[in-house]
Order: structure tokens, then sequence, then C-alpha cells
């Protein structure tokens, strides 16, 4: 490594370092104002709560597991929910790819689906489905399939082909074509739609608890508007930030080591 290398890396890490305290300085203002607000009287903690009462319900909750048990329910319904949206959309994608007339047929519905307020088909579930699990599950995939499957599906289109000339010319049928290059050759696009799938099936999770759910953070944060505890609904918010951060930064290490190893 020549000095010119080692001079630009060491600039690189300078300017990491420099973000990454300006970031938590932000946040520790932030929370400070908001701390200080709420003591001062400048803002009213019965309505927008406080760190410290968030923190001492977090406590509180934690002592009789309740806010694990809502925990251990969202995360459980979203990775259900994920791991659905993604074996359909790429099933679907597989489809589409493989059929182009039923393709060109489907590809308008697709498309008003995916543009489809879903929270306006949610009261449409409950009545369908019931008051239940069910009803959140299919919430939270109806956020995100049609996305997918049109995201997924326009990867599969893009193909080079030269490289499927290639393999029909090596005797290869359209399976092969599938196995040995669509698919292998659409892992980073796969990739990026569950760094993107993961918030919005969170988000699908939470739309369905509000409506049709007796436990999660979704049925605590409607539970604390209804009885006026704020401090539950804040509580909720911010697990749920550091919930949607931690499941994308766990997508984004699943991207480093395919990446690693398809170089």
């Amino acid at each position: 490594m020549n000095r010119s290398q080692k001079e630009f890396l060491a600039q690189y890490r300078r300017r990491r370092r420099i973000v990454n305290v300006w970031r938590c300085l932000l946040l520790l203002l932030f929370v400070g104002a908001w701390e200080g607000s709420t003591m001062t009287g400048l803002l009213d903690p019965f309505i927008f709560s406080s760190p410290s009462r968030i923190l001492s319900s977090f406590i509180s909750m934690l002592k009789d597991r309740s806010i694990l048990y809502h925990m251990g329910i969202t995360l459980s319904e979203t990775f259900i929910s994920f791991f659905l949206v993604i074996l359909i959309g790429i099933l679907l994608a597989i489809v589409l790819w493989w059929n182009s007339t039923l393709a060109k047929i489907l590809e308008p519905y697709l498309v008003v689906l995916n543009s489809l307020p879903k929270t306006a088909l949610a009261p449409v579930f409950i009545v369908w489905l019931g008051n239940n699990m069910k009803t959140i599950l299919v919430a939270a995939v109806s956020v995100a399939v049609f996305g997918t499957t049109i995201t997924l599906y326009s990867s599969f289109q893009s193909m080079d082909e030269d490289k499927i000339k290639l393999i029909r010319t090596l005797g290869g049928s359209k399976k092969d074509i599938l196995w040995k290059l669509i698919l292998p050759g659409n892992i980073p696009a796969i990739i990026s739609v569950m760094k993107v799938n993961i918030g919005l099936t969170l988000v699908g999770v939470i739309i369905g608890e509000f409506l049709a759910a007796k436990a999660g953070l979704g049925y605590l944060i409607v539970y604390g508007s209804q009885v006026f505890k704020l401090d539950f609904v804040l509580l909720s918010i911010v697990i749920l930030c550091f919930i949607s951060t931690a499941l994308y930064l766990l997508i984004s290490l699943l991207e480093k080591i395919c990446t690693r190893h398809y170089q």
C-alpha cells in the first residue's frame, strides 16, 4: 500500500469518526432538550412524556416481562411476514418471467394493487379472516408483496441477452437459464428487495396490530393512547426505531456475506 492510499484511508476513517460523533451529539442534544423542556414546563410531560419517564416505563415493564412479550409478538409476526413476502415475491416473479403472456395480463393489476393504500384493505381483512394473527400477517404481506414481485420481475427481464443466447446455444433449456443465470445473477437484487421489505413488513405488522391484535407493540400503542398513557406509546415507538434499525443492519450483514461469497 503506497503513501497516497494510506492517506486516503486515514482521511476516510477520520471522516467516519466525525460523522459518528456528530450523530451521537445530535441524539444526545435531542434527548437532553426533550428532557429539559418537560422539566421546565415548556412541554407537558403528560402529553409529550419524557426520556426519563419512558426509561422508567421500560424498566417496570421489563421487570414483569410484559414488554418482552409484546416485542416477541411483533418480531415473530414481522419475520413470518418477511419470509412470506420474499418467498411469494420470488415465486410470482419466476412465474411472470416464465410466461410472458401471463405477465402482460397481470402487470396492470399488480401495479394497481401495489399503489392501493393497504390501510384501506385492513378492515376488509378483519371481516374476511377475523380479529386474529392471520389478519395481521395478510396485512403485512400485502404491504410489500406486490412491489417485490414487480421489482424482481423487472430485474429478471433485464438480464444479459447474450448470456441467455449462449446457454440456449449450448443446449440449455429455460429451466437451465432460470437456475444457472436468472436466480444467481439476481442475488444482489433480491438482497436489495429484502432491505426494503424488512421495514415495510414491520410497518404492515404495526398496521395490522392497530386493528386486530391483543398483543404486540402496535397493540401497546393503541392501548396507551386509549387510556392516556403516552409513556407506553412513545416507549413502543422508540423500541420500534431500535428494532427497525437492527433488522436493517441484519440484512446489510447478509448482503456483505453474499457479496463476499459471489465476488
